[in-house]
């Protein structure tokens, strides 16, 4: 079957999905007798799945989405905040359809963001266009790109996915333009696209990182109406799994 008349037609049509199932689905055919219209099913669904993968990983590399922090890793035992049946009614994602935004807060090393990651994932999956930025890396990022002209072609893009990730929220002060770029992004993206963010900052803590009372009011006004909001408690997990320390040996 290396030789098979299709193969070069099919690499010319970059069907590559079909190519590399060629001989199986072949052989698959004549034991099973199939119909011709059954064989080219096999071959349609091989080719769709192979797209449907590669569309996949580049939405993930463009995302930044970490795929190994997934809901199926999440060890809800652990977090006792954690609503489960909440975070299953998030992962189907209707809330970014509805333009809602979540805002998971609570201390550090609860699980906030592995969960973002997670509805992240499940948003990838269903082909939704996502961005997930360290809150300070991404003001940094806009404010880099002022620079060299890339200003307007990041911004576009922070506006125009549909879910909007911002991680560790508050975990450094904010100065002046990165306050006035984030109050930016959440004006534009109001009811008109959702976003997700995590802080271990409290809930009532939230204005201190603009340094800007009216920024910060106007902001997180417009952040938590149509917003769920979510408070994690707990131990640390990295704390919870550090390796004990080995204790010197007696002299001897």
């Amino acid at each position: 079957m290396l030789a098979h008349p299709l193969l070069p037609k099919l690499r010319l049509l970059r069907l590559s999905g079909m190519v590399h199932t060629l001989d199986l689905r072949a052989s698959q055919a004549t034991e099973q007798q199939l119909s011709p219209i059954e064989f080219l099913a096999l071959l349609l669904d091989d080719e769709l799945d192979r797209r449907q993968q590669t569309r996949m990983a580049r939405r993930l590399a463009q995302s930044f989405c970490d795929a190994t922090k997934n809901l199926a890793r999440f060890d809800f035992a652990a977090a006792p905040g954690v609503n489960r049946t909440a975070i299953q009614e998030l992962a189907t994602c209707g809330f970014i359809a509805r333009h809602e935004n979540v805002l998971l807060c609570g201390p550090t090393g609860v699980g906030k963001s592995h969960l973002a990651n997670a509805l992240t994932y499940e948003a990838l999956k269903r082909d939704l266009r996502v961005l997930m930025r360290n809150t300070q890396q991404l003001l940094r990022s806009l404010n880099a790109s002022r620079a060299n002209g890339g200003y307007q072609r990041l911004l576009a893009r922070v506006l125009g996915v549909d879910l909007l990730v911002l991680d560790d929220f508050g975990l450094q002060p904010i100065n002046a333009q990165g306050a006035q770029d984030l109050y930016d992004i959440i004006n534009e993206r109001y009811e008109r696209g959702s976003i997700m963010l995590t802080s271990n900052r409290a809930f009532e803590e939230w204005a201190e990182p603009f340094a800007n009372d009216l920024l910060a009011s106007a902001a997180l006004d417009r952040l938590t109406h149509h917003a769920h909001i979510m408070r994690l408690r707990g131990k640390s997990y990295r704390q919870r799994h550090r390796l004990e320390e080995v204790p010197p040996a007696d002299p001897a």
